[in-house]
C-alpha cells in the first residue's frame, strides 16, 4: 500500500504561484511513478504532470506545459508540482497518485491518490 497526502493548495491571483507537496508513506517512494491530476465538478479528472521513479522524465498537460514543474525527492518520499503563471482556468482540487513502476497520463492507469487539495485561482 502507498498513502499520499497533498498540501499546498490556496487561494491565489492570477499570474500568482502556488507548489503543491504529495508526501508518500508506505511502500518504498522510488519504486513508483508518480503523476498529478485536477477535477472540477462535473469534469473528468484532467492530467496536469508526470514523473518517473528517478525524476529523470517527466511529461505534461497541453493546458500547463511551460507553466508547472514536476518534481520529486526520493530521499523524502515526496512530490512537488511547482505552479507558475496561474490562470482562474487552473481553479480546481489537485490530486497526486501513485503506480508501480511506469509513468502514464491516464488517470485509471494509477492505483494511489490523495485526498486532494483545492487550488482556487482568482482573476
Amino acid at each position: 500500500q502507498v498513502q499520499l497526502v497533498e498540501s499546498g493548495g490556496g487561494l491565489v491571483q492570477a499570474g500568482g504561484s502556488l507548489r503543491l507537496s504529495c508526501a508518500s508513506s508506505g511502500r518504498s517512494f522510488r519504486d513508483y511513478a508518480m503523476g498529478w491530476f485536477r477535477q472540477v465538478p462535473g469534469k473528468e479528472r484532467e492530467f496536469v504532470a508526470a514523473i518517473s521513479r528517478n525524476g529523470t522524465i517527466a511529461d505534461y498537460g497541453d493546458s500547463v506545459k511551460g507553466r508547472f514543474t514536476i518534481s520529486r525527492d526520493n530521499a523524502k518520499d515526496t512530490g512537488y508540482l511547482q505552479m507558475e503563471g496561474l490562470k482562474p482556468e487552473d481553479t480546481a482540487v489537485y490530486y497526486c497518485a501513485a503506480r508501480f513502476m511506469i509513468m502514464k497520463s491516464t488517470a485509471s492507469q494509477y492505483r494511489y491518490w490523495g485526498q486532494g487539495t483545492q487550488v482556487t485561482v482568482s482573476s
